[in-house]
């Protein structure tokens, strides 16, 4: 069992990767296997909006996006970190993630999520929504903890400092560990949600 997880900080060393790594090592105490991609400061541009991934299964981008999506396929849980700017996730990290959902055409139907922000006083939660978004349009089932998932620090190293933060961290690996857990099991016996619905498409404008 593995989680994907992904830092959208541009300091691949600083308070977000403190809190992820916080996370990481968690998971890894409770038997889940984890691996960090530092995004945050990479070249990644938005999307074309060109509708090559819908033919091709990939983005027309050959980039880290490209590279992200068989890990992503092949884990079963996603976390996804940033610092906040203006309320709002790195753009880079944002990027990342439109093209990345957008691009992949496999189910990601009961993957955990979870999203961790950081910042130096204010703007989490908003931030916090902003990361969940992905995964509740996907199907995946979203990891709690004890507060929102959020660290506060804004110089190198007071992250560290935040020991409700870091509790925090801990606290959402031991629950993403169980879900993850949990998820495989009732996989197993019952397999996952299958809808023979078709797929409606509302559109507000006929």
């Amino acid at each position: 069992m593995k989680v994907l997880i992904l830092n959208g900080s541009p300091r691949g060393n600083g308070n977000t990767a403190a809190a992820l790594k916080e996370a990481a090592k968690t998971l890894e105490e409770n038997g889940i296997e984890t691996e960090t991609v530092n995004i945050g400061a990479k070249s990644v541009r938005g999307c074309l909006a060109c509708g090559y991934c819908f033919e091709h299964g990939k983005c027309s981008i050959d980039d880290v996006v490209n590279e992200l999506a068989p890990r992503f396929e092949a884990c079963d849980g996603l976390i996804v970190g940033s610092p906040v700017y203006y309320a709002s996730a790195n753009a880079t990290l944002v990027a990342c993630l439109d093209r990345l959902f957008y691009s992949t055409r496999f189910d990601k139907t009961m993957k955990a999520g979870a999203s961790v922000v950081v910042a130096r006083r204010g703007g989490c939660s908003a931030t916090f929504d902003e990361l969940n978004k992905y995964f509740t349009i996907s199907g995946m089932p979203v990891v709690s903890s004890q507060y929102w998932n959020s660290v506060h620090g804004r110089l190198p190293g007071e992250a560290e400092k935040d020991a409700e933060g870091l509790q925090t961290m801990r606290t959402l690996g031991r629950n993403m560990a169980f879900l993850i857990k949990s998820i495989a099991l009732g996989k197993e016996k019952y397999g996952l949600p299958v809808s023979n619905e078709k797929r409606e498409m509302t559109n507000f404008i006929r």
